[in-house]
Formats: structure tokens, C-alpha cells, sequence
């Protein structure tokens, strides 16, 4: 009985080091999780330094991050990413692009060119080949290659390269 009577007398080291810890990992993801689970290691710090039991302390601190993860966590990150860039980039900004066709594309093969200005290697998904001069857009990019479909002429249309 010795051994957990010395556990929870010294119990508030353990919080303590949980707490940095969680801290630490905090800095390097800035995800939020680990700033809840710190918080909750507060709670169970603040149970020990009022005499609390040890297991109401472990019960405290975990009810007190799982509460802070589900409330608190989301509306946090809501507010970080508010500012964020919500312009495309790489391949997600290559997808809905408009482009012509430069060299007959297939299900085998083609190449296309995107009004970015970029020469692409191309291939349909559909059955019909796709004639030069045809106007496209990009549905899927699959390594250096682009899956192209004919553009819908409903869309506004984009600049031609």
C-alpha cells in the first residue's frame, strides 16, 4: 500500500508532465486535440492539488478533454481556418480546366493543352476519341496524365490556350 499511497502523493508530478508533454506535441501539430487533452490534464492537476482521489482525477481529466475535443475543438479550428486560401493548388487546381485537344486523344492516349497554358499527356474515359481542336476539361489527373471528357458547352466558357 505503500507504493500507491506514493502515487498519489506525488500524482501532481505525473499532471505535470502530462501537461508539457501534450503542450509540446501541441506546437508541432497545431490541430488542437492536444491543447484539449493538456487542458484536461489542468483539470485533473487542479482534482489532485484539492484532494481528490486518483482515479477522480484520471475520471476528471478525461471528461474534461473528451468534453473540450467535442465542443470546444471544432468551433477553434472553425475560427483558424477562416482567413485560409481557398484557391486551388497542383493537381486539385488542374480539375474542371478547360483546354484543347493538340493531338487525337483516346482511351489509349493523346495530348491535350489546358488554358493554363500547360501541355498535357491526356486520355478519355468515355469510348469516342476526341478530335484535334476539340475543346475539353479535365476531369482526373492520374500521375502525368490527364482524363479529359468534352466540355460542356452549358458552362461558361474559359479562356482557350
Amino acid at each position: 500500500m505503500e507504493v500507491l499511497q506514493a502515487i498519489e502523493d506525488f500524482a501532481w508530478i505525473g499532471w505535470v508532465v502530462l501537461i508539457l508533454l501534450f503542450l509540446t506535441i501541441e506546437a508541432l501539430t497545431l490541430e488542437f486535440t492536444f491543447l484539449m487533452l493538456a487542458l484536461g490534464s489542468v483539470a485533473g492537476l487542479v482534482a489532485d492539488l484539492l484532494g481528490a482521489e486518483l482515479w477522480l482525477q484520471v475520471v476528471i481529466g478525461a471528461l474534461t478533454a473528451a468534453v473540450l475535443i467535442l465542443f470546444l475543438r471544432p468551433p477553434l479550428l472553425r475560427r483558424l481556418r477562416r482567413g485560409a486560401d481557398p484557391a486551388k493548388s497542383n493537381v486539385a487546381a488542374l480539375i474542371g480546366l478547360r483546354g484543347l485537344v493538340t493531338i487525337t486523344v483516346s482511351r489509349v492516349g493523346g495530348q491535350v493543352k489546358l488554358s493554363n497554358g500547360d501541355i498535357w499527356t491526356a486520355r478519355t474515359q468515355g469510348a469516342a476519341d476526341l478530335e484535334p481542336g476539340t475543346v475539353i476539361s479535365v476531369s482526373a489527373i492520374d500521375g502525368a496524365t490527364a482524363f479529359v471528357a468534352p466540355a460542356d458547352p452549358k458552362t461558361e466558357e474559359a479562356e482557350t490556350p
